[in-house]
């Protein structure tokens, strides 16, 4: 299985001519000889451009390979652009599979009837994709709308076999191409079955979902849908069916009046909220799953659904991504490098004033435009660039983080070409920062933590004299080692004199014959 699957692979390389996309060394002459030998191939979009080409063949490689090609669309710090915006036009539809089997997983996984639960199935699906397909449904309990997500049958089994092969190719290439280890190619992979082993457990996304609604209950800004939790399970979802228009379907949005400028603001401020005030966000939000309510058209709000992935920040690296943010907007170059180097992003050893001067020579430029034009998620993405040439090691949190900024405001400014993200941002950001790290804020943190001090203050003496005997123990050790070093440096001395009356020796006796 696994070599056909792996023939095929090649098969559809040679299809689409990717060996332009091997490296030009030694260590890939054996690929791209085993290419050239597959003569009786025929050649596919011929008269594509690279990033084309490698979509398509992604496309045909099926689900497992869709998959990867969107998550890797995302990481624009190492893609070349022409070849980042091809793959984040991948889509992820794929045939559905016959609604009599999902019936039976339904049923099975419930363990009733399908007309127990349900007063009305569907056995038309009504969207499919490469890890589940969506049927519609009426609750018999409450005559409710809903719909049924169930994943496809086997699809662990595939991916697994995938996801297999995708590991042996990232050990090549960081085995046998120079600098692979920079690729982190293994690493790559790791983080993508890890996204996909988190879509494959539907509970797991039906309490993502859940606490997303929970913290957006009766908000203007976004409202995700409710899930019926009790008749949820690894396999099937039931959540309600909501009703908007595709945040994609432009025109249909300005034929009901929306209030385009507050909608594309609103996004913003969904991103924002999330990721400050909740540390929680939705992580997958490409056009695919946003909608928008237009009950009002001139108060419209954001529908999000598919929360199998969602980011949580570190309190280090929310506090340093707000001072970031911050520093940026007023172009305090030297706060940006500091806070690099403080977050851990970058190595402490970092010269500070190197990666001040890159960080200027990459934002100053920007400047020159009036704000409205400025990316947000392209200066991150040159920040994060830069900061690879300083050994930035990127976590995959602020990854998800980049991809869903990304998302937001591009499609920001698809609905509202003059949005200015800086005037949504900066206020929200220097409010969160006061809140977060006022003074009333830090006494009362002082205050809740009075419990935990009253504990500790009795074993306070104890800890002392603890700390007392190791310090002791570590500066006997320190002096030892500190004597064995000047042993051995006297060890080395004595062993350069002897060489040296050898040679020396040596010499006389030359000298003396």
């Amino acid at each position: 299985m696994t070599f056909f699957r792996l023939f095929k692979i090649l098969t559809v390389f040679r299809a689409y001519q990717l060996n332009e996309l091997l490296p030009k060394h030694r260590s890939s002459k054996w690929l791209r000889t085993l290419l050239f030998c597959m003569f009786w191939v025929r050649a596919k979009a011929k008269h594509q451009e690279i990033g084309e080409r490698l979509r398509l063949a992604l496309q045909e490689l099926g689900p497992v390979w869709v998959k990867i090609g969107q998550m890797i669309s995302t990481r624009r710090d190492i893609l070349p652009k022409h070849i980042a915006d091809a793959l984040a036009k991948l889509q992820d539809q794929v045939n559905p599979f016959d609604g009599k089997i999902a019936k039976q997983i339904i049923e099975s996984a419930l363990e009733q009837p399908i007309d127990y639960y349900f007063a009305d199935f569907d056995e038309k699906p009504i969207a499919s994709a490469s890890i589940a397909q969506v049927h519609k449904a009426i609750l018999k309990r409450s005559q409710a709308e809903v719909v049924i997500k169930v994943l496809r049958p086997n699809i662990l089994h595939v991916i697994q076999a995938d996801i297999g092969l995708m590991y042996w190719v990232a050990k090549q290439l960081t085995k046998r191409i120079e600098s692979g280890e920079k690729l982190r190619a293994v690493e790559i992979v790791h983080d993508y079955e890890m996204a996909l082993l988190k879509e494959l457990d539907l509970q797991k996304e039906a309490y993502n979902t859940a606490r997303l609604r929970d913290n957006f209950i009766n908000s203007d800004i976004l409202y995700i849908p409710y899930v019926y939790q009790d008749l949820c399970r690894k396999n099937v979802m039931v959540e309600e069916r909501i009703k908007g228009i595709p945040i994609a379907d432009i025109n249909q949005l300005k034929q009901n009046n929306v209030d385009m400028k507050l909608l594309a603001e609103r996004g913003v401020q969904a991103f924002f909220t999330q990721v400050f005030r909740d540390n929680f966000f939705h992580a997958d939000m490409h056009p695919g799953n946003i909608f928008v309510d237009i009950t009002e058209p001139q108060n419209p709000r954001y529908i999000g659904i598919d929360c199998a992935i969602v980011g949580i920040l570190s309190a280090d690296d929310q506090l340093y991504l707000a001072e970031n943010f911050l520093a940026f907007f007023n172009r305090d170059y030297r706060k940006i490098a500091e806070t690099y180097i403080a977050s851990g992003w970058v190595p402490a050893t970092t010269d500070v004033i190197a990666l001040e001067m890159a960080m200027r020579n990459v934002c100053e430029p920007a400047f020159s435009k009036p704000l409205s034009e400025i990316s947000f998620s392209q200066i991150l993405l040159q920040l994060f660039q830069v900061a690879r040439q300083f050994d930035m090691d990127i976590q995959p949190q602020l990854t998800l983080l980049e991809k869903t900024l990304f998302y937001i405001e591009g499609l920001g400014r698809q609905l509202y070409p003059e949005l200015d993200l800086w005037q949504t941002a900066k206020p929200f950001l220097e409010k969160w920062y006061r809140d977060k790290y006022s003074a009333k804020k830090i006494l009362q943190q002082a205050w809740e933590s009075l419990p935990q001090w009253r504990v500790m203050l009795p074993q306070l003496p104890e800890k002392l004299n603890d700390y007392e005997r190791i310090s002791k123990q570590m500066n006997v050790q320190l002096q030892q080692i500190n004597q064995e070093l000047q042993r051995s440096k006297k060890r080395e001395q004595n062993l350069y004199t002897v060489i040296a009356l050898f040679c020396a020796l040596c010499i006389i006796i030359l000298i003396v014959h």
